[in-house]
């Protein structure tokens, strides 16, 4: 049994099923929204975003059936809605939404803020900063986290609830000789550190890692063609319980691949799981 820790990272993010479209019905590719415990590393739940929509209607809907409180959710700029935002604070939880150009005066506003801070040293600003450095295969990035409170002044920042910091995150990469930096924005409701913010920011990426890359690779689902009626989403919400089941299994080596073999093999194995 695993319980939900204070405090923790809840990743919500979207996936596309490529191999569930049926030209022959004209029914496209299916979508899935789900959400991930990045310290449990579990799937919390997921909802299929309906046909001639987004994942801006499938996101209040799955953040319903979650227990979040005291969580930080964090989305990224698709989900980054004022109606979000309130419902996530009403929940009793924090957000942390990567924040770019759909959000117009915002975006902008929160760009210059930071612009100034940096030319003038901050100076007079209230701020935090933390850098990490990470070099391998080559490569070397610098990763640079600020934190701004005093956010009153932002373009429409009462509409947002609990909006009480911006972020931002510089990744300045270097291979071959070649130098890039990449500056990314976000809001927060969450009064963090600069370190916090960081590893909220980082932890949000295992929900590509750790889920969607596992369930192409461990579970092949890209390459599924299940594509009758609800199945494809079905057959979704199996390989989430299943890898659930292999995550959190102690009792086998290797990874999720190996497991899910093992457990088609081995009935012993398979009852072991299933009694989780």
């Amino acid at each position: 049994m695993s319980h939900l820790s204070q405090g923790q990272v809840i990743a919500i993010d979207g996936k596309t099923l490529r191999h569930s479209y049926d030209r022959s019905e004209s029914k496209a590719a299916i979508h899935m929204v789900s959400a991930w415990a990045t310290t449990n590393r579990l799937v919390l739940g997921q909802r299929k975003v309906e046909d001639k929509s987004n994942e801006i209607t499938a996101i209040p809907e799955l953040l319903k059936v979650l227990a979040i409180e005291g969580c930080i959710v964090t989305i990224d700029a698709m989900g980054c809605q004022r109606e979000i935002a309130q419902q996530i604070v009403a929940q009793q939880a924090d957000y942390v939404l990567a924040l770019k150009g759909n959000q117009g005066n915002l975006h902008e506003d929160v760009v210059q803020v930071f612009e100034h801070a940096r030319r003038t040293d901050f100076a007079d600003i209230e701020y935090d900063f933390c850098q990490s450095l990470t070099s391998n295969h080559g490569r070397t990035e610098i990763r640079r986290h600020w934190i701004l409170g005093h956010v009153q002044y932002l373009a429409n920042a009462a509409q947002w609830a609990g909006l009480t910091r911006i972020g931002l995150v510089e990744s300045e990469r270097k291979l071959n000789g070649k130098t890039t930096i990449e500056q990314r924005y976000y809001i927060l409701s969450w009064k963090s550190s600069a370190t916090q913010f960081a590893d909220a920011v980082r932890s949000h990426w295992q929900v590509e890692n750790c889920l969607h890359w596992v369930l192409d690779v461990a579970f092949r689902e890209d390459e599924c063609r299940i594509r009758k009626d609800h199945a494809p989403e079905n057959m979704a919400l199996i390989r989430h319980i299943a890898l659930n089941l292999l995550s959190q299994d102690k009792t086998a080596k290797g990874g999720i691949k190996a497991k899910r073999l093992k457990a088609g093999w081995d009935n012993t194995y398979l009852l072991t799981l299933l009694a989780q």
